[in-house]
């Protein structure tokens, strides 16, 4: 029997007022590669053993949970029943037992008779990754739209299931009269309160998904740019937020910190406006009910004129949790890869000696032109005002600048101008307003043929 990999006790206390949970065991039980694997191995080094694991022990401290220990179970094959294989398990039951274990949280997604066979076996709670991701969505979720999501996803995960989950949809184990009982009448009816439930979400996220759209027609109107934020779980996205808006997003160190989406006006360095949204952070192998639920939200992404991909660059995975924001970029229908529309922001740059630093810098300039990154600082601002210059740059990249003068008198073209460009200069002289305005292409005749506008020359 391969033996395990420890990565050690790690109580720590739990910040005041956590709600009190029972002692937790996290294991890693990642699929060690055959050997000439050559696409495994490229994965498996891609995200060490170690690296996963720490990740996990982070989800599970991010909802309180007290971690009396947490190990590498490595496996070469994948067991129908149990996903360990059975001397894996014999051994893990006598670690529970040594540690008076309440939940055991396994880093990797199982099948409903995989987990149910764990638990009968272990006679303790499992739960997968999926489920404690969803857990920890159940607990940050603040708004109305939040929470109808985290629950759509989460009942979706369990109609398949039907099992007592640790804080959600516990089953009632009981009948009525003589017949029947506990077994096939109970799943049946939790089935049926469970499609109905998850018929009405649906019905109630699509209201949502309505007022979404006419928010974004209105911002369309004024017009404003979208400027979205995507990156991994902790990669500084909120900070950078609060940092580019002077917003007062709540920003931690901690997995999945923040989860409701929020917009906020973004002021350009040339007086122009446009509108940041922050999104929910990824993460490796989220949730596919996650993505489906979130569809709602990450329409802001969709819709964006620009995505900012912020990476943690000083994280140790970095290659890696790039590659995975990407593959749920591409899961949205977004390809990662079009230069003109995403940036890369590498966050936490404070976090390098000089040195380090100008060897980040080396790297960037080397970059192709369609695929500049831009290292920032979220916590101490440096780098930002470049940031924010290359995003203006961006936006205008589309758009022409147009100068005109207008009868001050003329309140109905004021009115359009206003409504369908970019009003960046607008002075009044002698009873007309001499205007610079910035449009979009499609609006660019437009604006010429009404006004008598004429391109500004640079």
């Amino acid at each position: 029997m391969e033996p395990f990999d420890r990565e050690g006790s790690a109580d720590r206390p739990r910040s005041a007022g956590a709600k009190q949970s029972g002692r937790v065991i996290v294991i890693g039980p990642y699929l060690r590669m055959r050997r000439g694997d050559a696409d495994a191995q490229a994965n498996e080094a891609a995200r060490d053993f170690e690296g996963r694991l720490e990740e996990a022990t982070g989800l599970a401290r991010a909802i309180d949970l007290t971690i009396a220990d947490a190990l590498i179970a490595p496996v070469t094959q994948i067991r129908p029943a149990t996903y360990l294989g059975k001397g894996k398990v014999e051994e893990i039951t006598g670690l529970i037992a040594g540690h008076d274990i309440e939940l055991v949280v396994m880093d990797c997604a199982l099948a409903p008779i995989q987990q149910r066979n764990l638990e009968k076996a272990w006679n303790t709670k499992v739960l997968d990754r999926t489920g404690l991701i969803l857990e920890i969505f159940g607990r940050r979720a603040k708004t109305k739209e939040g929470a109808l999501q985290v629950e759509l996803a989460h009942l979706n995960y369990q109609r398949s299931r039907l099992v007592r989950s640790w804080t959600h949809l516990e089953r009632q184990r009981g009948g009525f009269g003589f017949m029947g009982g506990p077994g096939e009448t109970q799943i049946e009816a939790d089935r049926r309160l469970i499609g109905d439930r998850i018929t009405r979400l649906e019905n109630e996220l699509k209201k949502v998904q309505a007022t979404r759209r006419l928010h974004r027609a209105g911002r369309q109107r004024v017009p404003y740019r979208v400027v979205a934020l995507v990156g991994y779980t902790n990669a500084g996205k909120s900070t950078l937020f609060n940092r580019l808006t002077r917003a007062d997003v709540q920003a931690a160190d901690m997995l999945f910190a923040t989860l409701d989406p929020t917009l906020r006006a973004l002021s350009l360095p040339h007086g122009g406006k446009a509108m940041l949204s922050d999104t929910v952070g990824f993460i490796s192998n989220l949730p596919t009910q996650l993505v489906a639920a979130f569809r709602a939200t990450l329409e802001e992404v969709l819709e964006a004129d620009i995505i900012l991909h912020v990476r943690d660059i000083s994280h140790e995975d970095a290659a890696a949790q790039e590659r995975d924001v990407d593959a749920v970029l591409r899961q949205l229908g977004i390809d990662p890869d079009a230069g003109a529309r995403i940036l890369e922001v590498w966050n936490k740059i404070d976090r390098f000696d000089p040195e380090e630093r100008e060897n980040l810098r080396n790297i960037a300039a080397r970059r192709p032109p369609e695929r500049p990154c831009f290292l920032v600082s979220a916590a101490s601002g440096e780098g930002i005002d470049a940031l924010l210059t290359a995003i203006e740059d961006r936006l205008a990249a589309t758009r022409t600048t147009l100068d005109l003068s207008i009868d001050a008198s003329d309140g109905a073209g004021i009115s359009w101008l206003h409504r369908n460009a970019e009003v960046l200069n607008k002075e009044l002289r002698d009873g007309r307003f001499d205007m610079t305005v910035r449009v979009d292409e499609t609006k660019r005749d437009i604006v010429v043929s009404r006004f008598d506008a004429v391109p500004r020359v640079a």
